[in-house]
């Protein structure tokens, strides 16, 4: 059975190490037997080089925790894993993908919002979001699930808001909503775990009536890295097949 290697971000607020321990604990419950390790990029440990050596002899993939592809898919894990002499496959980052959009809807239900009302969701606009980038494609892809997200789940409008990066930001987003016509806002974070970016857009969202928390250990969430795992997988295999 293929290991995983996780590569989280990292954060000096513990909440952040604390939610990656909870979502690999669900990617474990999910397909026990699975070997799942973390590592990190920045602020936490175990690092990179501490991680793959004990998983050099084993079929293993490494998944970003990563919902974009921006600097940190494009460049930051591959200069690592090459620092550290690994020559692991690395899966596809989780954005864009349906799992999310539910992940996203089972968040603003905790919240307390009817999500499986149609006509509620009639009247809701949205606020995604993000944490922002200085890549032009990473924000485009944010952009983009914010329309998916409009177009299959029946909002009534749903705006992408900044946390860093250039605007827009929360306030402007719900009064861009407002200015839409929607009798009801909220806010969902298009971020994966507790932090300053999160506790930022909470901040500035005192306006909008539901706040949702962070993506976090959601099922949705470890179901999307096990399929970003098998889909690497698949590609490694085919590839190895073709060069034989």
């Amino acid at each position: 059975m293929s290991a995983l290697l996780l590569i989280a971000h990292g954060s000096r607020d513990p909440r952040h190490a604390a939610t990656v321990a909870a979502l690999v604990e669900e990617v474990r419950a999910q397909r026990p037997g699975t070997e799942v390790a973390t590592a990190y990029l920045d602020h936490c440990a175990p690092r990179i080089p501490q991680v793959v050596g004990r998983l050099a002899d084993a079929d293993a993939v490494a998944v970003p925790l990563l919902l974009n592809r921006a600097f940190h898919a494009k460049h930051d894990i591959p200069a690592a894993l090459r620092a550290a002499g690994s020559g692991l496959p690395v899966a596809d980052v989780l954005g864009p993908s349906p799992l999310l959009l539910t992940a996203l809807d089972r968040r603003l239900a905790e919240a307390g919002l009817a999500v499986g009302s149609p006509a509620v969701r009639a009247r809701t606009g949205v606020v995604l979001a993000a944490a922002g980038s200085s890549d032009p494609a990473a924000d485009a892809a944010t952009r983009a699930v914010a329309a998916e997200w409009r177009r299959t789940r029946g909002w009534a409008t749903v705006e992408v808001a900044y946390a860093s990066a250039a605007g827009p930001r929360v306030p402007d987003a719900l009064a861009a909503l407002r200015a839409a016509g929607a009798r009801h806002t909220a806010v969902a974070p298009y971020l994966l775990a507790p932090g300053l970016l999160p506790d930022r857009i909470a901040a500035a969202a005192d306006g909008a009536d539901t706040v949702a928390a962070v993506l976090g250990a959601t099922p949705e969430l470890a179901a999307l890295l096990l399929q970003r795992h098998d889909e690497a997988l698949r590609a490694t295999a085919a590839t190895r097949a073709l060069t034989a």
